[in-house]
């Protein structure tokens, strides 16, 4: 089961509706959410943070469980859907692809054929984010699903690397990278 919360909205007319999907174990209280999420709000965006308790599934029943849970958080929102994913949140790339939502996907599962696929067919604008040091991450087949991509040499799948103050600036350089492709939105 999951649970929505909405940030607080000071948007009069916001641009749309940004649904954060977090990882298995990578809530959206987690730097690489709140950094983004805090990037889309002031760029205009109501925000939406998804908590769920994953259940036991299969490879195949994953992607369908994770695309309900994006289709349930964005419910009858009628208007502009941004997805921003971490990790296992990456799996709703199927549900988003079809609905054209544009998406950051953040440590996506490149490993998970299925979510390569998805991404690839995407109509939406995509910004993948990955370390070099993540073993879900593949940096050639992040560049053949289209979509822009930013990776940072020595981060594992957190965004962190052996030095904390370096693992800040990760995050930092993340955010800056979200930042820029937000701006270059049309």
């Amino acid at each position: 089961m999951s649970e929505y919360t909405d940030w607080p909205d000071d948007t009069r007319h916001p641009i749309g509706l940004a649904v954060l999907l977090p990882g298995q174990n990578y809530p959206t209280t987690m730097p690489l959410l709140t950094f983004a999420g805090h990037a889309v709000r002031q760029r205009g965006w109501r925000v939406r943070a998804v908590s769920w308790q994953v259940p036991v599934l299969d490879h195949r029943a994953t992607t369908g469980w994770v695309g309900a849970q994006l289709r349930e958080a964005v419910g009858g929102f009628d208007g502009r859907v941004l997805v921003i994913g971490k990790s296992l949140g990456t799996c709703s790339a199927d549900y988003a692809t079809r609905h054209g939502y544009d998406a950051i996907w953040l440590t996506p599962l490149l490993h998970r054929p299925d979510v390569v696929e998805a991404m690839t067919r995407s109509t939406g604008r995509q910004l993948l984010v990955g370390g070099s040091s993540d073993p879900a991450w593949d940096l050639e087949t992040a560049r053949a699903t289209g979509g822009d991509v930013v990776q940072i040499y020595g981060a594992d799948h957190g965004m962190f690397v052996p030095d904390a103050v370096r693992t800040a600036e990760v995050h930092v350089d993340v955010t800056r990278a979200i930042v820029q492709w937000l701006d270059d939105t049309p």
